[in-house]
């Protein structure tokens, strides 16, 4: 006896039911708006009528929905979420609540739960912008950190650090190297 390479079937509800050989199952509903396909080794693929598409990956627990604008989301098994828009950016919602934006220039921004926000630039510069108001940045040159009474306290590469007060006093701390025999 033959096997036929699919089965087709009209299940008493309306839907439409096609069974390959390698058992995936295709299901059609009653109204024709919604398709959804049962693969073998556990994946499942929804298709709706506005040609969103729902793949729930089985063997990582990942669900990934694209929809007809190109915007695509994942939703991960430990509660990540990551959305893909067309022009490029990524979008990250991690379970603790913190958001990390990604850019298609290269640059990153993370604001996290206790509202503390991280920039970080193409050419690997980074801003922190701290809740009590407090700025810091970091870059090749120094590490700079402002504080909203206006004094400015900066660190440079050589160890060297420099104090600027709101009143107008700057403290200069050098490093002095001794060698001791």
């Amino acid at each position: 006896m033959l096997l036929s390479p699919e089965m087709e079937q009209l299940v008493s509800n309306g839907c439409g039911l096609v069974t390959q050989t390698d058992w995936t199952r295709k299901v059609t509903s009653a109204d024709q708006k919604t398709k959804t396909v049962t693969f073998f080794n556990g994946d499942v693929k929804h298709i709706l009528e506005d040609g969103t598409v729902v793949y729930y990956y089985a063997a990582s627990q990942t669900t990934h929905t694209s929809h007809p604008s190109g915007l695509e989301v994942f939703h991960f098994p430990k509660k990540q979420i990551e959305k893909r828009h067309p022009g490029g950016k990524r979008e990250i919602l991690f379970p603790d609540q913190t958001i990390k934006y990604l850019e298609p220039d290269g640059s990153e921004r993370t604001i996290f739960p206790d509202g503390t926000i991280v920039h970080l630039s193409p050419s690997g510069e980074k801003m922190v912008d701290f809740p009590n108001g407090q700025r810091e940045s970091h870059t090749t040159q120094y590490k700079r950190r402002e504080y909203p009474d206006g004094t400015v306290k900066t660190i440079y590469p050589d160890g060297r650090q420099e104090t600027k007060y709101a009143s107008g006093r700057i403290r200069t701390k050098e490093i002095s190297y001794h060698l001791t025999t």
